[in-house]
């Protein structure tokens, strides 16, 4: 009778401890915001980086992605072409550095017909943006992926959701 007693608390401490860790899961008030796409982190978990090498300005490896995500195991190669449409976003960002820099360039140097100093912010603009150019490829296909895949702030419990159009016949033809 004894030993019932304690193999039926043991089970009801294990119960207990068991839904505390599940509620504590998921009022986890741990909430990453959306600035942590700006370091390249999975829009699942915003924990695992999506790129093998963190330094973007290593150019043999610069686009070379994980399969999936190393913290939460969201696929991150959705589909044959899907970044193409972060190319999309690219061209945003580009051209906001652009209008920023022009912006800059023109209340901190100035503008005139007399000289050439819109040739010199074009110049300076190119070089910017040649500069920034490994970093915004690998942010603009962070925010691409963002636009398809959500934050899961209970990521540790929901698995991520399968694949709907995967042809890994084609996976290597670009």
């Amino acid at each position: 009778m004894n030993s019932e007693n304690n193999l039926s608390t043991s089970k009801i401490i294990n119960m207990i401890t068991v839904q505390n860790l599940n509620k504590e899961m998921l009022t986890n008030n741990e909430n990453p915001g959306i600035l942590k796409l700006f370091s390249c982190k999975c829009p699942r978990c915003r924990k695992g980086d999506m790129f093998m090498d963190k330094n973007p300005w290593k150019l043999k490896s610069t686009m070379k992605m994980n399969k999936v995500c190393p913290v939460c195991g969201q696929p991150l190669d959705v589909e044959v072409g899907f970044y193409f449409g972060s190319s999309y976003i690219s061209y945003a960002l580009a051209v906001a550095l652009s209008v920023a820099s022009f912006v800059a360039w023109w209340i901190l140097v100035g503008f005139s017909f007399d000289d050439d100093r819109f040739f010199y912010w074009i110049g300076f603009n190119a070089v910017l943006l040649i500069a920034l150019q490994p970093y915004l490829m690998r942010f603009a296909r962070t925010g691409w992926l963002a636009l398809f895949v959500r934050y899961d702030k209970n990521w540790k419990i929901n698995p991520p959701k399968p694949l709907e159009r995967t042809n890994k016949d084609q996976e290597n033809n670009w």
